[in-house]
């Protein structure tokens, strides 16, 4: 079971949230893209939000500046944080523009909005869930895409609102976050989202 439980919260960790996004749009979207443009900005967007953090991961822990890539200490976090939000602000003015990808950058803009909360709350020794931030920002996302191109997701909605609740369970399982630390997190990463609708719905 704790097997189990850990490929969940590795499948589920938030620096793959980005890139799962991201392939859901093209796949929901009516909007007409090249499929050559597609998978350009599908790579793009992995190298800076999947890459990227696993090279500092890689470095942090080389030089014992944290224990893992799950960051359970809230005083490890500031750094991947302060280059999270850099790689989300780098991504949101030079990768994914609002004039070619109105909802998409939405999203990375919410979600940007979502990890400099995470941030606040760490320099407040609070360690809020990035897993349940990551997981419901992305469901919030692809529900409200649905709605806005009507167009029924329901059986892929129902799976991962399943997942939610696998990955809250994964993390209290592992003993990696409390209860409220999972609530704390499933609303930094809902809210956002819910904040950017005006714009495109």
């Amino acid at each position: 079971m704790r097997t189990f439980f850990k490929v969940i919260s590795y499948l589920f960790h938030p620096i793959f949230i980005p890139a799962m996004a991201t392939i859901g749009y093209f796949l929901v979207t009516p909007r007409l893209y090249e499929p050559n443009f597609k998978i350009d900005v599908i790579i793009t967007t992995s190298i800076f939000t999947i890459f990227i953090p696993i090279l500092l991961f890689i470095l942090l822990k080389r030089f014992k500046m944290i224990d893992s890539i799950f960051v359970k200490d809230v005083k490890q976090r500031r750094i991947p944080l302060y280059v999270y939000i850099l790689v989300l602000f780098l991504i949101v003015t030079k990768v994914i523009t609002k004039s070619i990808f109105a909802e998409l950058y939405d999203f990375f803009l919410a979600t940007l909005i979502a990890t400099i909360a995470c941030l606040i709350l760490v320099l407040f020794r609070v360690k809020a869930s990035m897993h349940m931030m990551g997981i419901s920002g992305l469901v919030m996302f692809l529900i409200v895409l649905s709605i806005a191109y009507q167009i029924n997701i329901t059986f892929a909605l129902s799976i991962l609102i399943l997942m939610i609740g696998l990955v809250g369970t994964s993390r209290l399982f592992l003993k990696a976050h409390t209860f409220v630390e999972l609530i704390i997190g499933f609303f930094i990463g809902w809210i956002p989202q819910l904040l950017v609708l005006y714009d495109w719905l």
